[in-house]
């Protein structure tokens, strides 16, 4: 099959130029002829676009200046290389051109060689450009498929190594799926709320969404013996289990020394540490009290408990919904952030559908 001609509009109110650029390059290229400024933008949108465009300065009622500006404007035709054709041949308005990005001026009367090799460098110039363009584009789809896949690489890391952990702990790790998304669903709920905007944007809540698996990676550091009893710990075994937020702390912090600090780690970091401290200072590890604990801990504190009261566990059966709701209602303001508390009441039936959703096999 044989290459189609290049497709060159030729806009000129003279007949004899019009004449003249035809049977000049009617043998190599396609000339489409356009008469005035409007007849000239009309043929320059139609498919398939001009490959390059020859332009007459001296047009009534629109001149070729004007057309051009208005070719530019179009995001359509807007990368259709033009070269302006005027028997004037005056610096003032060859910079004047060039200032608007034409390409190149021919002047009149024409010389044949000149024009076709004019053409010919044009043609070969845009058809360059596009290549170029083509293989960016490649290349920028190589580079969003490529970090697509590291990205899916990465989440599927943290989500075997929380499982790992929270088998430590006789769960599942839908434990883990459920709880990441009971976070972005309250974040999501508080984005707006006077006391949350500053910090819960897009990037902020998909960044807990991918750090909210790892809230419990101490547990893998725990002792066997205590996690895995079938009833609850005793008073000397739960002090042995506190101290995995520390344990999970100090292995991220390990991570960054290792390989570099990212936001990643540190809210990952953030999460591991503060979720288990309280409205009313009464948690741990450090006993922080109300806003002194990131709002990163006080999403997942709420999360994870609300699976935990709804979870079976070897040591307790699962709580009805309803009646999980009703404790954490009633612990707003001591263990949770009342507002965070506000937000879990008014989305229950959302969250209760995620459970549903993410239920253990």
């Amino acid at each position: 099959m044989s290459k189609p001609k290049p497709k060159i509009l030729l806009v000129d109110d003279e007949s004899f130029y019009i004449d003249v650029l035809v049977d000049l390059l009617k043998d190599d290229h396609k000339p489409v002829v356009a008469k005035n400024g409007e007849q000239a933008l009309r043929q320059a949108a139609s498919a398939p676009r001009p490959d390059l465009i020859l332009l007459d300065v001296l047009m009534p009622p629109m001149n070729g200046y004007e057309v051009y500006g208005r070719l530019k404007a179009n995001p359509a035709t807007r990368d259709i290389p033009a070269v302006f054709l005027t028997v004037k041949s005056e610096v003032a308005d060859e910079l004047k051109g060039f200032d608007l990005g034409a390409e190149d001026y021919i002047t009149t009367p024409m010389s044949p060689p000149i024009v076709r090799a004019r053409v010919r460098t044009h043609l070969t110039l845009s058809q360059a450009r596009r290549q170029l363009a083509d293989q960016n584009r490649i290349l920028e789809q190589m580079v969003r498929e490529r970090t697509e896949e590291l990205s899916h690489t990465k989440d599927v890391a943290i989500f075997c190594m929380a499982s790992v952990a929270e088998t430590r702990h006789a769960e599942t790790g839908r434990h883990v799926l459920r709880t990441q998304h009971y976070v972005r669903i309250l974040a999501e709920q508080l984005r707006d709320h006077p006391r949350f905007s500053h910090y819960l944007d897009d990037s902020t809540i998909e960044l807990l969404f991918k750090t909210a698996p790892l809230h419990d990676t101490g547990k893998m550091g725990g002792p066997d013996n205590i996690l895995l009893q079938p009833r609850s710990p005793g008073p000397d075994e739960w002090e042995q289990i506190k101290r995995h937020a520390q344990l999970g702390h100090d292995s991220l912090l390990r991570a960054e020394e290792e390989l570099g600090t990212t936001e990643f780690l540190q809210l990952a970091s953030e999460i591991v540490y503060t979720r288990h401290e309280r409205w009313d200072g009464t948690g741990y590890p450090r006993a922080l009290k109300g806003d002194d604990i990131p709002i990163s801990g006080r999403l997942m504190a709420l999360a994870d408990v609300y699976d935990a009261l709804i979870s079976k566990r070897v040591y307790k059966e699962p709580l009805s919904h309803e009646a999980s709701v009703e404790i954490i209602r009633e612990a707003s303001g001591t263990q949770f952030d009342p507002d965070v508390a506000e937000a879990f009441v008014q989305l229950q039936d959302e969250l209760k559908r995620t459970s549903a959703k993410f239920a253990d096999r």
